[in-house]
C-alpha cells in the first residue's frame, strides 16, 4: 500500500470515529484541476479519494458528512463580523478585515464552513 493511501485511510477513520458530523466544503475538483497553478496540489492530496473514503466510513460508523455548496464565499467572509470582503488572490493567505479581524484564509474559511452549517441547520429544524 502506498503512503498516501495509508495516510487518507488513517486520517478519515480517526475524523470518522472521533466526530458525529464533519462538515466539508464541496469543491469542484475537476474544475480545479484544469487550473494549472492548482492541478498537482489538488493531485497530490487526493481530495475526491479523501472525500470517498470519509463517506463510506460515515456510512459504516453512523456519522454524518454535510457538504457546503461549492459556490459558498467560506474565504471572503470575515467570520468575525459577517461581511463580505470579495474576492482574493490564492496568494493572499493572510487578510485583516475593516472591522481590525485577523485572518489566516484557511481557517477563516474553515469557521465560515462550520457558520454556515449551523445556520442550515436551524432553518431545518425551525421549518
Amino acid at each position: 500500500m502506498n503512503q498516501r493511501e495509508d495516510f487518507l485511510n488513517k486520517m478519515s477513520t480517526e475524523m470518522i470515529k472521533n466526530h458525529d458530523m464533519i462538515c466539508i466544503e464541496n469543491l469542484n475538483t475537476k474544475g480545479m484541476l484544469r487550473n494549472h497553478k492548482l492541478a498537482k496540489s489538488i493531485s497530490d492530496v487526493s481530495w475526491s479519494s479523501f472525500v470517498t473514503k470519509l463517506e463510506y466510513k460515515a456510512d459504516w460508523y453512523g456519522r454524518e458528512i454535510i457538504k457546503i455548496d461549492k459556490w459558498f464565499p467560506s474565504s471572503q467572509i470575515c467570520s468575525s463580523c459577517g461581511i463580505n470582503t470579495g474576492k482574493k488572490p490564492l496568494d493572499v493567505r493572510l487578510w485583516t478585515c475593516e472591522c481590525g479581524a485577523e485572518h489566516d484564509r484557511d481557517i477563516n474559511a474553515s469557521k465560515n464552513i462550520k457558520n454556515e452549517e449551523l445556520r442550515i441547520r436551524s432553518i431545518k429544524f425551525v421549518n
